[in-house]
């Protein structure tokens, strides 16, 4: 495995996307019932984790399903200051790792013929923030943080101190709006 990894060109994103697609096929279609009934019966230390969770492509549903449950079963603003943070610390580790782990490929990707193409056709005064824009929405809404939190860590202009505060605020901000939508239904 590891001889046909290191001939591919970018032989990490490969194998960081193939997990993302190995964990949507393992837990689609799943009820996660006994997760969901462990975390309620935790409190806001369950809130915390649901936060976790919610930062991960493959259990991002079913926090967002157990976040609407705690909608009507905890205080609104308590739930998402609290499960705001746990989706910071689990984006912390994926910014931590990507930063880490992918810098080598991240750098040969920025020089590569595609994203080249890409960065040249985009004009000047919107490269500065699209990145950023589409990240945001990415961590803000239910959707996988990893991508959104990937785009961030390879963007060598924010600062880790910046991405805490980014990531708290949209992350927050996303499980208030499936907190007041839980709390209407």
């Amino acid at each position: 495995m590891k001889k046909v990894l290191s001939k591919l060109r970018y032989p990490k994103f490969i194998l960081l996307i193939s997990t993302f697609v190995f964990a949507y096929v393992l837990f689609k279609g799943r009820t996660f019932l006994p997760l969901h009934d462990l975390l309620l019966s935790l409190g806001y230390f369950g809130t915390f984790l649901t936060g976790v969770f919610f930062s991960y492509g493959f259990t991002a549903a079913p926090a967002t399903a157990i976040l609407l449950i705690l909608a009507k079963e905890q205080n609104i603003l308590l739930t998402g200051f609290i499960a705001g943070f746990g989706a910071l610390i689990g984006d912390l580790l994926i910014f931590t790792f990507v930063r880490a782990s992918f810098a080598d490929e991240i750098e040969k990707l920025s020089k590569g013929g595609v994203l080249n193409h890409i960065h040249n056709k985009i004009p000047a005064v919107f490269k500065k923030y699209l990145v950023a824009v589409i990240a945001g929405f990415i961590i803000a809404s239910p959707l996988p943080d990893e991508i959104g939190v990937s785009l961030l860590a390879a963007s060598t202009n924010i600062s880790a101190k910046m991405f805490f505060v980014i990531s708290y605020a949209l992350n927050t901000l996303g499980i208030f709006i499936i907190l007041i939508m839980g709390n209407l239904i």
